[in-house]
């Protein structure tokens, strides 16, 4: 997964200069159908029963968090669309996009089309 500039700009602030980041209590997985830059923008999906859902992180393994359980999300009431990113918030509405990544295979998501990431899939290696 990509970094974000509002990330980036955290960890720099808080190792180079002292700057105590706000650290979220929780992180939330999004889908989008036009993938967000380290800028953030992108098309989130909205409508159909859409939300945001939970993520939780394995301690690194050397040097790689993976997410731990499956993220599961709600059944679409209606259409997604072609989901073709995910990102990590540090809330469930609006928030800071932490990290990014478009899928390797984009997924055309209908009403009652299950949308999960199994246990692992989701990793994150700081370089």
């Amino acid at each position: 997964m990509v970094k974000s500039d509002y990330l980036a700009a955290a960890v720099l602030n808080a190792w180079l200069r002292g700057v105590s980041p706000t650290i979220p209590s929780a992180r939330y997985l999004a889908l989008y159908t036009v993938a967000p830059t380290s800028a953030g923008g992108g098309t989130e999906i909205s409508g159909g029963g859409y939300l945001r859902e939970a993520v939780t992180f394995a301690a690194p393994s050397g040097g790689v968090c993976a997410n731990t359980g499956a993220v599961n999300f709600p059944t679409p009431t209606a259409p997604w669309g072609v989901v073709v990113a995910v990102g990590i918030f540090d809330a469930l509405s609006s928030g800071n996009l932490l990290y990014f990544k478009t899928l390797a295979v984009a997924k055309a998501v209908d009403a009652g089309s299950p949308v999960f990431f199994p246990d692992g899939y989701l990793t994150i290696q700081e370089l």
